[in-house]
Parts: C-alpha cells; sequence; structure tokens
C-alpha cells in the first residue's frame, strides 16, 4: 500500500480543533473527494476514505465517457458539527485549504456537512463552486457545467432534492443487485438501515419502492423497528437535518431497541450508512443478515469483513455502493447524463447494478468481493490512464 500523494494537519485558532486532507493520487494533476465533521475524526481515517475514493473514481470509469476519473481525496474535521461554532470551524478550515480547492481538489458534502453549507462557504472565499479545480476539464465549459449542476440540484423527486437522493438510489439498487445475485427476491427481502441522514433515508425509499421491506431503522438515539415493514415516507417526513426521526410520530406498531442493536435484527441486508469502522469483529459477530451493503466510507474493518466472508455473508464495498454521490456530480459536470432525475438513475442503475453482478461473478463463494473490486477498479485505472485528455481536448 503506496503512501498518500498529500497529508495535511490544519489546526484551527478559535477552538483548537484539528482538520485533515488526504490526497491519495493526483490525475490530470486533481483529486475530487468529500469533506466530513465529526467528533473524533482522525487523519488515519481521512488516509482510509481517500484510497477508497481513488478507487471509488477509477472504477466508475466508462470508455467513451466525457467524465474521466480524478485521484482520490477526502477532507476531514475533528468537530462536532452541531456545536454553535460548527460553521465558523468550516470556513476556516476552508479558508487553509483554499489554494488546494482552487488547483488540487474537487470537494463535496460527506458524514456532518452538507452540500448548501458548503455552497455558501465556497462563494464567501471567493469560489464560484466546491468543485471550481475541476473546471477547466469540461469540454463545454464552466458556465455550461455549473449550469447542468445547478439544474441537477434543483430537480426533485418526491418533495426531496436529487443531490440528497443520488447516493442512496445507489445504495438500493447494489442492494437489489446483490440480493438477485445470491438467488433472492427482492420484492420478498427484509431490510437494515444504520444511519438515517441523507444516504440513509434514500437508501430506505428506494429499496422500499423496489419491494423490500425495511424492518429496522437505527439513528443517534436508537434503533426504530417494525417486523411488518416501516413506513418509510412517513419516517422521512419526520426526520431532521441530521437523520433524527421524531420518536412522537411513530405509529402504535413500532418498537424501540437500543442504538447499538441494529447489527442484532434478523433481514436479508443490512446496509451501514453513518460512520465508519462501525462493524468490527465483535459486531460482525452479532449481523443477522444475508448480506452488507456499504452505503458509509469504510464502514467494514478488515478483520470484520473476513469474519463475515467466513460465515457467507458477502459484503458489496463501499467504493461500488455508495460511488452515486460521486459519479453523479461528474457525468452531470461534465454532460455525460442530463440533470434530470431520469438520467441521473438510469446511469446508477446501469453503472451499480452491473459492477454488482461482476464483482458477484469474479468471486467464489466465500471470498472476499472486495478483492474482486479492487481487481476491477485497478483494471479500470490504466484503462482511464490510456484515455486521460488533456484540457481542452
Amino acid at each position: 500500500m503506496s503512501d498518500p500523494y498529500l497529508s495535511v494537519t490544519w489546526a484551527d485558532a478559535d477552538t483548537g480543533a484539528r482538520g485533515y486532507l488526504v490526497i491519495d493520487r493526483l490525475i490530470r494533476g486533481l483529486a475530487g473527494g468529500g469533506l466530513r465533521m465529526r467528533p473524533g475524526c482522525t487523519l488515519a481515517e481521512v488516509g482510509d476514505l481517500a484510497r477508497a475514493m481513488s478507487r471509488k473514481e477509477a472504477i466508475a470509469f466508462r470508455p467513451g465517457a466525457r467524465y474521466l476519473p480524478l485521484g482520490g481525496a477526502k477532507g476531514g474535521i475533528d468537530f462536532d458539527p452541531d456545536d454553535p461554532g460548527a460553521s465558523g470551524v468550516l470556513q476556516r478550515y476552508l479558508e487553509a485549504m483554499l489554494p488546494l480547492l482552487q488547483s488540487r481538489w474537487a470537494a463535496g458534502e460527506d458524514l456532518g456537512v452538507r452540500q448548501d453549507e458548503l455552497d455558501e462557504l465556497a462563494v464567501a472565499i471567493g469560489l464560484s463552486s466546491t468543485v471550481d479545480a475541476a473546471l477547466p476539464f469540461v469540454e463545454d465549459g464552466a458556465p455550461a457545467g455549473l449550469g447542468r449542476l445547478a439544474a441537477a440540484f434543483a430537480a426533485t423527486d418526491r418533495g426531496i432534492g436529487l443531490g440528497e437522493l443520488v447516493g442512496g438510489y445507489g445504495v438500493a439498487r447494489a442492494a437489489v443487485a446483490g440480493l438477485r445475485a445470491q438467488g433472492r427476491d427482492p420484492g420478498g427481502a427484509t431490510a437494515v438501515i444504520q444511519g438515517f441522514g441523507s444516504m440513509g433515508g434514500a437508501t430506505a425509499r428506494y429499496l422500499a419502492g423496489a419491494g423490500v421491506s425495511v424492518v429496522g431503522v437505527a439513528d443517534v438515539a436508537g434503533v426504530v423497528v417494525d417486523e411488518a415493514g416501516l413506513d418509510v415516507e412517513s419516517l422521512l417526513s419526520t426526520r431532521d437535518r441530521r437523520g433524527r426521526i421524531d420518536r412522537k410520530a411513530l405509529s402504535a406498531s413500532v418498537h424501540t431497541l437500543g442504538v447499538d442493536r441494529w447489527a442484532e435484527i434478523p433481514c436479508d441486508v443490512l446496509v451501514p450508512a453513518a460512520t465508519s469502522y462501525v462493524i468490527d469483529a465483535a459486531v460482525a459477530e452479532r449481523v443477522q443478515a444475508a448480506l452488507v451493503v456499504e452505503a458509509a466510507n469504510v464502514a467494514t474493518l478488515a478483520d470484520a469483513e473476513a469474519r463475515l466472508a467466513a460465515r457467507g455473508i458477502p459484503v458489496v464495498p463501499d467504493f461500488i455502493a455508495n460511488l452515486a454521490t460521486n459519479a453523479w456530480w461528474w457525468w452531470t459536470l461534465f454532460g455525460d447524463i442530463e440533470p434530470t432525475v431520469e438520467d441521473a438513475f438510469a446511469m446508477i442503475d446501469g453503472t451499480i447494478s452491473g459492477l454488482v453482478h461482476e464483482a458477484f461473478d469474479r468471486s467464489a463463494p466465500g471470498e472476499r468481493l472486495r478483492a474482486a473490486a479492487i481487481k476491477m477498479a485497478d483494471e479500470r485505472a490504466a484503462l482511464a490512464a490510456r484515455a486521460t485528455r488533456p484540457v481542452g481536448v
């Protein structure tokens, strides 16, 4: 495992908060990846996430596309996003990283940071967007690309913005493809979602839409459970900006469990959709699912994944399952899709479903899907390198 291209540590003079940026690799002088904020975020965590981003970029490559993969990067801030001072910390971090945001790092939202917050702060520090570094590569020009992004972010599905939905839609399609690869009927399957923010909420919505019964959802306060199936749309209507469900609005058929009980609920598919490293070896022993699909980045530790594989429980890795948010940005910016719900979902479904089936096809029973997926990413990275075009060509 090679060292990253660049690691940066930042200290906030006002609060003492620490922030990090890791650029795993540069391709065409660029790297892409989100920015998260959470208490306890470390440089090692951000490095793991940046490495996963390099794979996520590579595995989405399609010959002939306008979008060619970037390198992987990730930012992280060790601070509570619910603290009243969080916005100030975020702005000062972005100001410190401004030279890299201008020329090397195309950023977006991640855990604890919302894109609308980033967009406002980007303008405040003199950027036109959080992806300014990538704009010189848009073949029909930055105004056209930014116009497509604006139109895409304005699009909605049942009252929720497309930008909040694409990631979870992709995870849902990964889960459906994984169930089918196992010979299971999604229409009769059950699911548990750990985390109910943008990613977890959208995953729950589109799993339910595919006929999967969502029987458990965990947020920071605990787990809400209904063995007959939760009313996902009702839960979505009661959650706050950080994914907390209003317990006062729950129906009589719903009961609650402690915050750490989500892995114990029997189901066909378990979706960790909150923080990294939530499935360790001890949690892996308690998992009662037939399939794990990583909506959260680096959700499963290596020893836990090995234990799950030994138990016959495949893990669809993050850099396949949750690639849709990142790829959708680029497909839209570069003009590979129209800025509509229909085009976005069609591209996501075709891309992610195909990758999941390929990973299953290339893995023997008991082998980790991640090994096959890493080979797939490396192969596509090599193809993308041969297809790389200079700016303006």
